[in-house]
């Protein structure tokens, strides 16, 4: 396809930004977005605080096509995402009659108030299939809601798949070369002005003691990929500048 989708993530905990909880989602949806078509654009981290939540996702839904959101669907007092969606889409939180019946099909007497409120999502929502502890993650409107627990949160992903369109998928290609970001820069420039529909990342590296630099490739153009990145090897080449890696 030719359309452009975006997305942005948000990333909801205070255990994310103490650095208790090490996020793992953020390069399973990115890496699967792209394979869709669908670029990632934006990426929060929020705490568990209703308002905060609310605000950034009323900002970005209307930003993006689509917003994913990981964290804080779960049994606890501080378990409020689902909660801030109804509010930021001015709807009603109720009980899911089919949510309820997978909770009650999985935890049978064990079945408290804690894991009840697990069933709770915004009014209209469309559930998100969890087929590792039961507990759905939800679509509301163009935001998916999802957990944080990383096994649970790409199955729901997976079920999310679904609802998206597809659009133009990114090709990227990337070398490495022992030579200094400062001692290609201005080539570089020169590539850039030139292949505007590429973006051109430059990352500096170091390896058996010797600074180097990797250059990502990236566009929806594969053509423009090829050919950027082909003019890029030769100069390095003409320099004698040792290549280390051309993926």
């Amino acid at each position: 396809m030719n359309k452009k989708v975006t997305a942005a993530f948000i990333i909801i905990g205070n255990e994310i930004l103490s650095g208790r909880t090490k996020d793992q989602n953020l390069n399973f949806l990115a890496t699967s977005l792209n394979e869709m078509g669908i670029g990632l654009i934006e990426v929060r981290v929020v705490r568990d605080i209703e308002q905060e939540i609310i605000n950034a996702v009323n900002e970005l839904r209307t930003k993006y096509n689509y917003v994913f959101t990981s964290g804080g669907i779960g049994p606890t007092h501080d378990d409020i995402t689902a909660m801030a969606i109804a509010k930021a889409f001015n709807t009603e939180l109720i009980c899911d009659r089919k949510a309820r019946k997978l909770l009650e099909e999985h935890y049978g007497s064990k079945l408290n108030e804690a894991r009840l409120k697990m069933a709770y999502i915004p009014k209209n929502s469309t559930l998100l299939n969890n087929p590792v502890s039961s507990a759905p993650g939800f679509k509301t409107g163009n935001v998916f809601v999802m957990a944080g627990v990383p096994k649970i949160m790409q199955s729901m992903f997976l079920a999310s798949k679904e609802h998206l369109e597809t659009g133009q998928k990114t090709h990227s290609s990337s070398i490495s070369a022992f030579i200094a970001e400062g001692d290609i820069a201005l080539e570089l420039n020169k590539v850039q002005n030139q292949y505007d529909s590429v973006e051109i990342g430059s990352y500096p590296f170091i390896k058996d003691g010797k600074l180097g630099t990797s250059l990502v490739f990236r566009s929806t153009d594969k053509s423009q990929v090829r050919e950027s990145l082909k003019q890029i090897k030769s100069y390095l080449e003409k320099i004698q500048t040792t290549i280390e890696k051309e993926v």
